[in-house]
């Protein structure tokens, strides 16, 4: 049986999300963070030639999508102080955070726990990457420092793999957040989002045909109302077929949680049970979804 589904493909996203682990600074060295015992985070860090510090509060865990609402926001200072604080406050900074023993995370820079049992995290990775393996330029491929606070479940990036057509190589699967479809309200035609709930997946291949390690196949969005998306390694034009030895997504996460990453070997030559099976699984998380269906 042939397994016959629509990839979500749209444009890549180069503008940061809002309402997500925070976009702190680009290509950054030395990265220091702590916290002290009134849940502010101070991250220090060099860039552009610089030693910068930026100061982080107000923001835990994420909201669900909801109509009409922002999703929870970091506030951010990069002036040295707020408020009342004179701009040399972190002299007097006194970090609290204990050694980290959270989950694992994905591109993790450094991570602590705050005494009162949340997390804070730092990861960096390259979101800006073009679509099919073409050649980053050095604003493409700079690596996004990003800044994340949570306590309790994070969220679920579950992907599976099978086979389309018999001979592409296909992903399908799902993004939740306490049992709930993590997913936007509205998006540009290219799959930008425009709401500060909607989440892009991020898609590497190994060892392709694009040449050898890691390199960007695509990313989509996460549909609207589930959370669920899907992905065929078809041809783009003059590009050649992305498929590869291993395939890795990363995907925001929702309000300020961390970014969340996942990684698989690819599963080799067709096996029809196994894609009997995937159908079988898929007709069950489409249901009444409009652009991936099992056939």
């Amino acid at each position: 049986m042939r397994t016959v589904l629509a990839a979500c493909i749209t444009m890549l996203v180069l503008a940061p999300a809002a309402g997500a682990s925070e976009l702190i600074d680009r290509n950054a060295t030395d990265v220091k963070l702590e916290v002290n015992a009134q849940g502010q985070a101070l991250v220090t860090y060099r860039a552009q030639g610089q030693l910068k510090r930026v100061l982080s509060w107000s923001a835990v865990n994420a909201i669900h999508p909801t109509p009409g609402e922002r999703q929870i926001e970091f506030r951010l200072d990069y002036s040295g102080g707020y408020g009342t604080y004179r701009r040399d406050y972190w002299k007097e900074f006194r970090d609290v955070c204990r050694r980290y023993d959270g989950p694992r995370l994905g591109w993790l820079v450094t991570a602590c726990k705050a005494p009162d049992g949340s997390y804070w995290a730092l990861q960096s990775w390259q979101r800006a990457l073009p679509n099919y393996g073409v050649r980053a330029t050095d604003t493409q491929a700079v690596w996004e420092l990003r800044l994340s606070h949570w306590i309790g479940e994070l969220p679920v990036l579950d992907v599976k793999l099978d086979w389309s057509y018999r001979r592409f190589d296909h992903l399908y699967g799902s993004f939740t957040y306490k049992d709930r479809g993590v997913f936007g309200f509205r998006s540009t035609s290219g799959g930008q989002p425009l709401d500060t709930f909607g989440r892009n997946l991020y898609l590497d291949t190994f060892d392709s045909a694009y040449g050898s390690g890691w390199e960007r196949e695509n990313s989509f969005l996460t549909h609207r109302g589930t959370g669920v998306f899907c992905y065929g390694f078809y041809t783009h034009g003059p590009r050649p077929v992305g498929r590869g030895t291993r395939y890795r997504a990363t995907i925001i996460g929702p309000g300020v949680t961390p970014d969340i990453v996942w990684e698989s070997a690819a599963r080799g030559a067709y096996d029809r049970e196994q894609d009997l099976e995937a159908n079988e699984e898929q007709r069950g998380l489409f249901k009444n979804d409009r652009l991936c269906k099992a056939n």
